[in-house]
């Protein structure tokens, strides 16, 4: 156990009000020792928990500031430990002089994530919990914060534990007959452990593939905007972010970098990604920033196909047959854009074009990024090309990659139990493989998980958090 006491602000800068959490064996003391209550009377460490005491906080004779003082006592409080909070103004000046004040009477500054990681270490959460508080600290819409919640009050450990039980009493059976395998005693049928195992797997899998939603959720639904250069790619990327995110010019080739960005629409978080524009070109910058183009088509799920509406059929001759076995499994949608430079009748032909296309979850529209036109159409077709399902807290769902690798690895496993069974493979290797799966879901909860790991994770963690 950790003997250290430690402080730090735990709320950000420029508000009017300050925090200060101090946390540890003599949180109480120390807080004591530089606290003066305004009413006479009990001191701080003969104040019962949950209690706000006002006062002062001095140095020698002077005044600091006058503050409220929040007292925990262990094993009830977020960490586990004895601690205190100290809210006072939110100078800047005030809450420096607090924190000196505590670190000269013998706290130390606390490590980034190190109050949740307290709280890991003494069980007042599992570690799935303890990464949810950081996503909960991150999250930037509805969807991502209701699955940091359902994550952090234990949906998601919950899934894990039940999962670990039966996986526990599926070896026990195992392993029961292996010491009693001279008197040729039968504890489980096969059929009936391999009905267990079956919706191990369906639960497991059911997980694994969740994934893909949580992590859209999370870092936002990948939309990669392609097309050939001056087609108006950076121009659309800045309508949709309403910013002056990428450099425009009538210039070929000006982008040649990936940029990307996030932005909400219809609280769904996308992150779009401007590539440089495809040509044939001898300029190697160029031609590296054209190779990013595909690999960020390869890992996008929504494509946005550029193209200049007043040279279409041009274009899509073009890049058709580089293009399109790329877009297998993803969303198309064909983006005619600068259409107020064409008229209607063009229009209608660059529509009979798009009976070529043998993509089967594609759609078209016309817009001119310039003048902002068919922009809000096009963010309407974005959404309902996401296809995300409304979460609510009650849902569990992977967003953390740490645990869709886990549960990877326990995926693959569970297989090898199932077809062991199947082949009527010996206890003592079923037993083997059930261990190793309930190792990778024990990881997730931090119940084996070492000291690397842990520190890599709670190094991202915020000060005071």
């Amino acid at each position: 156990m950790n003997q250290d006491t430690i402080c730090a602000i735990a709320t950000a800068q420029g508000g009017a009000i300050g925090s200060i959490r101090v946390s540890g064996p003599h949180a109480i003391t120390i807080t004591e020792q530089i606290f003066a209550p305004v009413n006479a009377g009990k001191q701080l460490t003969d104040k019962k928990p949950y209690t706000l005491t006002f006062g002062h906080i001095h140095d020698g004779e002077e005044i600091i500031d006058e503050v409220l003082v929040s007292l925990f006592r262990a094993p009830h409080s977020y960490t586990g430990e004895d601690s205190t909070e100290i809210t006072c103004h939110g100078s800047s000046y005030i809450l420096q002089q607090v924190l000196q004040l505590l670190i000269k009477n013998g706290c130390r500054m606390a490590h980034p994530g190190e109050y949740t990681q307290r709280a890991f270490l003494n069980g007042k959460m599992d570690l799935s919990q303890a990464e949810a508080v950081a996503d909960l600290i991150a999250s930037t819409s509805a969807a991502t914060h209701r699955l940091a919640m359902s994550q952090m009050r234990g949906g998601f450990s919950k899934e894990l534990a039940d999962l670990r039980k039966k996986l526990l009493n599926f070896t026990s059976m195992i392993e029961l007959e292996l010491d009693f395998s001279e008197e040729d005693v039968e504890f489980a049928d096969r059929s009936e452990l391999r009905l267990l195992a079956d919706g191990i797997e369906k639960v497991i899998n059911r997980l694994v593939h969740s994934f893909s939603v949580g992590n859209a959720i999370k870092n936002g639904v990948p939309v990669a905007i392609i097309g050939e250069t001056n087609a108006g790619k950076s121009t659309l990327l800045n309508v949709l972010l309403n910013e002056d995110k990428a450099i425009v010019s009538d210039i070929h080739g000006t982008t040649r970098d990936v940029i990307e960005d996030t932005v909400n629409i219809s609280g769904i978080t996308f992150r779009f990604i401007d590539t440089a524009g495809i040509r044939e070109t001898n300029d190697t910058i160029e031609n590296l920033g054209i190779e990013r183009t595909f690999q960020k088509i390869d890992q996008a799920e929504i494509i946005l196909w550029m193209i200049d509406a007043t040279d279409a059929t041009s274009q899509i001759n073009t890049l058709s047959k580089k293009l399109l076995p790329h877009c297998e499994g993803k969303h198309l949608i064909l983006v005619f854009n600068k259409s107020d430079l064409i008229r209607e009748e063009q229009k209608e032909t660059i529509s009979s074009l798009l009976s070529n296309f043998s993509q089967k979850d594609a759609s078209a529209i016309f817009i001119s990024a310039k003048l902002r036109s068919g922009t809000d159409d096009l963010q309407q077709i974005l959404v309902e090309a996401a296809h995300l399902p409304t979460i609510t807290q009650n849902d569990v769902i992977v967003t953390n990659a740490r645990h869709y690798e886990a549960l990877t690895h326990a995926l693959e496993v569970i297989h090898r139990v199932q077809e062991g069974l199947d082949a009527n493979l010996s206890g003592d290797f079923l037993a083997q493989d059930i261990r190793e799966c309930i190792f990778h879901l024990s990881d997730i909860a931090g119940e084996v998980t070492n000291d690397m790991v842990l520190q890599n994770i709670f190094q991202h963690f915020c000060i005071g958090k």
